[in-house]
């Protein structure tokens, strides 16, 4: 029994030991800057790269890809007001906007208010 099992596992093995060893790397995904350039030893002379002539993965597409990644679900989508079309100006807060249309205007709820005699006690 432990000896069945032994050599099953060892067959296991050196199979996935081939397959690795015998794989085809044209097979593997192709992205921007998975090796490196054309990178040399200083001492032996040779490429330090696995697949050379490929340029590195730091070059502007890979910049521009990174800072686009979020922007769909960051970025804020606001529904449109039709009432916002009539705005002419802002005058900012505790005022009304100046809009196209009829100038409509708010008096204030009190005009004059009433005087009492202070009288002392």
């Amino acid at each position: 029994m432990k000896a069945s099992l032994f050599i099953s596992l060892f067959i296991l093995s050196g199979a996935i030991f081939a397959a690795l060893a015998f794989g085809n790397p044209s097979m593997l995904p192709q992205h921007p800057g998975y090796p490196m350039g054309k990178a040399i030893d200083p001492v032996k002379g040779q490429s330090l790269a696995n697949d050379p002539g490929r340029a590195n993965g730091g070059g502007d597409s890979a910049l521009a890809e990174a800072a686009a990644f979020d922007d769909s679900h960051v970025s804020q989508q606001l529904s449109i007001n039709d009432q916002n079309e009539r705005l002419l100006e802002k005058p900012g807060a505790g005022l009304l906007p100046k809009v196209q249309g009829p100038n409509i205007v708010i008096d204030p709820p009190v005009k004059e208010a009433t005087k009492m005699q202070a009288s002392p006690r």
